[in-house]
C-alpha cells in the first residue's frame, strides 16, 4: 500500500482521501487534539497530512530513490501514530509526553502485522523513535550516542528529512528557529561521519564498549579481553528457539527459561521473578566456570536483554544476540500446536512491549525471520 500511495513524478499529487481509506491508524489520529502553541494546525490528522504534504514538497526528498521516498513516506505517515494513546489534557494543557517511544513500538506491530521486511519496518520504526532530536539536538548531552545509534540501525539524513517534514506541517511560531536546528543537527552528523552512513567504530568490541559506557571516546580502540562466548536470543513464543539452538548451537549449555518454569511449576502468565532469579543463578554458575551457552528466553524489551547482557559482560563474554521473528499467523499457528500453548493474550502483550534487536547491544547481532527455513517450536 504505501509504495501504491507514495506521490511520484512529475506530479507529486498526494491522494489523501486514499490515504484515509487504506489505513485504520491514520483514521484514529482524527479529531485526537494538539497543543495549539505548537499545532495551531488542528487535530493529529490534520497535521499528518500537512506533514506528508511537505514531505513531498521537499526538493531532498525528490531527490532520493524510489525505495527512499516510500520508506519516508510511511515513516511521516507514522511519526505520531501513538499520539490517540499518549495524549493528555491536565488544567487546559494538551500534553503527548512519551509518544516517539510508544510510537516506535506501535510501528513495528502495525508494519509486522503487514508484512514489510525485517529491515526496512526496523528502519522506520528507528526514526519514528527518534523523529523529535533534530528539533532540540544540541541541547543534548547525548547526541552522539543518538546520532550514532541512528545511523547504525536507520540514516541521520532520513531523520533530519522526517523533522523537516514535521515542523513544515505544522502552524508554530518557532518554526524558523527549529528548522535552523534542524540544519545544526545536519551538520553535527556530517562532521561525526554518520549523517549518510553509519558511524565506524575500530572494532566490535569497541562499538559494544562504546554504547555501555557513557562518556567513552568513540574512537578508542577498546582492548578485547572477552573469554567466553554467550549466545542470548530474543523472540515471541512460537518463533522457534528451540529449533534455531538444535541447528546452530548443536551441544551448547542451554539455560532456558521455559525450563526452569517447567521445573517450578509457574505458569507462563504467573510470577516471573522466581523463574528469573533461577536463570540467572545457571548463568553464573557457567559464566565463573568459562563455559560459553545459549540464553534461551523471550528477552522481547531491550531492558530485558540489558540484564542478560549485562550479567554477561561482567564476565568478560562476547555475546551473540539473534532476534528470531516470524508473520504473526505463523507464530500463532506454531504456539497452538504446542503441547503446553502460551496463552494468546500473552502472546498479544508480549507484541506491544516488542523492541526489535539492533548492533548497538552486542558484539554480534542477527535478526533471523524463521518462517523462510522449516522449523518447529
Amino acid at each position: 500500500m504505501f509504495e501504491q500511495l507514495c506521490p511520484s513524478g512529475p506530479s507529486w499529487t498526494l491522494d489523501w482521501d486514499a490515504v484515509h481509506d487504506a489505513f485504520a491508524w491514520v483514521r484514529a489520529l482524527e479529531g485526537v487534539p494538539q497543543d495549539s502553541v505548537h499545532h495551531a494546525e488542528g487535530d493529529v490528522a490534520t497535521h499528518t497530512r500537512m506533514a506528508c504534504e511537505a514531505l513531498v514538497a521537499l526538493p531532498e526528498w525528490r531527490a532520493r530513490s524510489e525505495t527512499d521516498r516510500v520508506r519516508l513516506f510511511a515513516t511521516v505517515l507514522l511519526h505520531d501514530v501513538a499520539k490517540p494513546f499518549r495524549t493528555q489534557v491536565e488544567d487546559e494543557r494538551i500534553t503527548a509526553h512519551g509518544h516517539s517511544r510508544a510510537g516506535d513500538l506501535l510501528a513495528r506491530r502495525l508494519l509486522w502485522e503487514m508484512g514489510r521486511p525485517i529491515e526496512w519496518r526496523e528502519h522506520v520504526a528507528a526514526l519514528v523513535r527518534h523523529h523529535q532530536v533534530p528539533f532540540w539536538a544540541l541541547e543534548r548531552p547525548d547526541l552522539d550516542r543518538i546520532a550514532f545509534r541512528v545511523s547504525l540501525v536507520a540514516r541521520n539524513d532520513d531523520l533530519a528529512t522526517l523533522a523537516r517534514a514535521d515542523i513544515l506541517g505544522r502552524i508554530c511560531g518557532d518554526a524558523e528557529s527549529v528548522l535552523e536546528n534542524i540544519a545544526l543537527f545536519e551538520e553535527y552528523c556530517r562532521e561525526h561521519s554518520c549523517l549518510d552512513r553509519p558511524r565506524e567504530f575500530p572494532s566490535d568490541h569497541a562499538r559494544f564498549q562504546y554504547f555501555r559506557t557513557p562518556g567513552r571516546d568513540p574512537g578508542y580502540a577498546a582492548y578485547d579481553d572477552t573469554r567466553v562466548e554467550v549466545t542470548v536470543l530474543s523472540g515471541l513464543p512460537g518463533v522457534g528457539k528451540d529449533h534455531w539452538i538444535a541447528t546452530h548451537r548443536p551441544g551448547w549449555p542451554v539455560v532456558s527459561l521455559d525450563a526452569v518454569r517447567a521445573r517450578l511449576g509457574i505458569a507462563p502468565d504467573g510470577d516471573q521473578r522466581t523463574v528469573a532469579a533461577a536463570a540467572f543463578e545457571e548463568a553464573r554458575v557457567l559464566l565463573r566456570a568459562g563455559e560459553r551457552f545459549v540464553w534461551n528466553a523471550t528477552n522481547i524489551s531491550r531492558h530485558l536483554r540489558d540484564r542478560c547482557i549485562g550479567l554477561a559482560a561482567d564476565y568478560r563474554a562476547r555475546v551473540t544476540l539473534i532476534g528470531l521473528e516470524a508473520p504473526k499467523g505463523v507464530i500463532h499457528a506454531r504456539n497452538r500446536s504446542r503441547p503446553e500453548p502460551v496463552p494468546a493474550a500473552v502472546i498479544d502483550r508480549l507484541v506491544d512491549k516488542w523492541e526489535a534487536v539492533d548492533v548497538t547491544e552486542a558484539h554480534a547481532v542477527e535478526r533471523v525471520d524463521t518462517s523462510l527455513v522449516p522449523t518447529r517450536t
